[in-house]
């Protein structure tokens, strides 16, 4: 079952919910032209307040990097003690342009909650239009990486993980500027596609001259 959540009716479902575990779920990467999409997913014990646990906790995108780094080594503290579970999964570029960026991330998705909780003791909440195994009670909730804290937590460790291995993938592709740009379609990386052609970390949509507009196609690996 899922529902689509506009209001802030979900805050009070969330407090109420018997399950012994809340999962958190969001992606990052899904608009560059390489790299992989990266899908986050936090699971905590229902009456765990993030918002207490994780001062500051809100949607990685209104995050400086410095908080979220910060916030991405406390949440490895806690997992390392047992308070909360967390998973990471990435897809790649090829499986991205070979099976489309929808089935991408929900094989991500799928796997990954699988992996922290099984449906008979959780709740999965999602970002935007996420979803889980159908065998899972869940809530799709419009805008949740800014309006529900373990969805946002979710988010940074998302966001964190792939920034990180973008900034890898610089050293082996310095001419791309990965560090600068994780990835994404700035016109310094598209005029790098088109002066030495995609690498085998592009997207499909990275084939592009360097005066097209990106294409956002999308797209698995395990950081705990």
């Amino acid at each position: 079952m899922n529902m689509v959540i506009h209001n802030c009716s979900v805050f009070l479902w969330y407090t109420l919910c018997m399950e012994e575990f809340i999962l958190g779920v969001d992606e990052a990467g899904r608009g560059p032209l390489a790299g992989p999409v990266a899908v986050g997913i936090v699971a905590v014990p229902v009456g765990f307040d993030v918002l207490r646990e994780f001062p500051g906790v809100k949607d990685s995108k209104l995050l400086s990097r410095q908080k979220r780094e910060r916030i991405f080594e406390e949440v490895q503290k806690r997992v390392k003690r047992g308070d909360l579970r967390v998973c990471v999964r990435l897809s790649g570029s090829g499986y991205i342009d070979h099976f489309g960026i929808t089935r991408a991330v929900r094989k991500v998705v799928w796997s990954g909650v699988r992996a922290l909780s099984g449906p008979e003791h959780s709740v999965v909440l999602l970002d935007g239009l996420l979803r889980a195994p159908k065998e899972y009670i869940q809530r799709t909730i419009v805008k949740g990486d800014f309006r529900v804290p373990v969805i946002a937590l979710a988010s940074i460790m998302a966001k964190v993980t792939r920034d990180r291995l973008m900034e890898r993938l610089s050293a082996e592709y310095p001419e791309y500027g990965f560090e600068q740009h994780k990835g994404y379609g700035t016109l310094t990386h598209r005029r790098a596609i088109k002066s030495t052609k995609a690498t085998v970390r592009s997207r499909t949509g990275a084939r592009l001259s360097a005066t097209d507009s990106p294409v956002s196609t999308a797209a698995p690996i395990v950081v705990k």
